[in-house]
């Protein structure tokens, strides 16, 4: 019987193959010209541009979070959901 996995757990390592999979789309992208330049580092920026900030006068906050997804950044999610699968 496999082990029960957590929120957490699940999370960290969806993000950590997002996260690698976009390095490595954008590393690949320096290394091509090109339509495949485009295609591995262009994609949508899915967050708060620009970021959010709540000026309290005595404190100000900002916030904001963004996500610059490309196509080898999904395979990288798609790798690390399948590596999760594994586990």
């Amino acid at each position: 019987m496999p082990a029960p996995r957590g929120f957490g757990r699940v999370t960290l390592i969806i993000v950590a193959g997002l996260v690698v999979g976009s390095l490595l789309g954008e590393l690949l992208g320096t290394l091509t010209t090109g339509w495949l330049q485009a295609l591995l580092t262009r994609g949508p920026t899915i967050g708060l541009t620009p970021p959010v900030t709540v000026d309290l006068s005595l404190l100000a906050l900002t916030f904001g979070v963004a996500f610059k997804v490309n196509v080898v950044g999904v395979l990288g999610v798609v790798i690390a959901a399948l590596a999760l699968r594994r586990l």
